[in-house]
């Protein structure tokens, strides 16, 4: 496995931090640069750690987890969703906040959108490459996408609030559900 495939590889990982930093770039009410760096780092830590943890733990983990991992990725989508869903229809006006990306949504979000980096860390044992370079390529990679996302998501957000809400929320159900999906077919 080469350069060109880790790449891919990092891009194809990367999309559903980056989908998910445009539902979070909908509810940044201003553009600090600390709100497009959180869910990078986030995003970028988790998606280095969890081909690194896979990497090392082998097949024997992934056999553990490969069996539940589908329904850990759509209920914490699915809890985040439903509440921006609800949130989506609430008639009270927010305050705007400086930060709105909480430890504990964004830690979750994190793990959701990188557990499937579990298995391909896995695969890289096989391929005999060197899994520092690769879990670069991939935290770079996915910590670039997250930022962008974000002011994707926060141009979209100031001139659509509450239906951009909505249909955020409406992304995250719907990628866990597409996860889930995916799993048994």
């Amino acid at each position: 496995m080469g350069f060109p495939e880790i790449v891919l590889i990092a891009v194809g990982l990367s999309m559903d931090a980056f989908a998910v930093s445009i539902v979070l770039g909908l509810s940044v009410k201003t553009s600090k640069p600390i709100q497009y760096l959180i869910p990078g780092l986030y995003f970028g830590f988790f998606q280095t750690l969890m081909p690194l943890t896979g990497y090392f733990a082998g097949t024997l983990f992934t056999e553990k987890i490969q069996s539940f991992e589908h329904w850990i990725a759509f209920i914490l989508l699915g809890i985040i969703g439903g509440k921006m869903i609800k949130d989506s229809f609430s008639k009270e006006e927010e305050k705007p906040k400086d930060h709105p990306f909480t430890f504990v949504k964004m830690l979750l979000l994190a793990i959701a959108t990188s557990i499937d980096a579990l298995a391909v860390g896995v695969t890289f044992a096989f391929f005999r490459i060197n899994i520092f370079t690769a879990i670069l390529i991939i935290g770079f990679t996915t910590f670039s996408l997250s930022m962008a996302g974000v002011k994707i998501g926060n141009v979209f957000g100031i001139k659509y609030k509450s239906k951009a809400e909505f249909s955020g929320g409406a992304v995250l159900v719907i990628l866990g559900l597409k996860i889930l999906i995916e799993h048994f077919f």
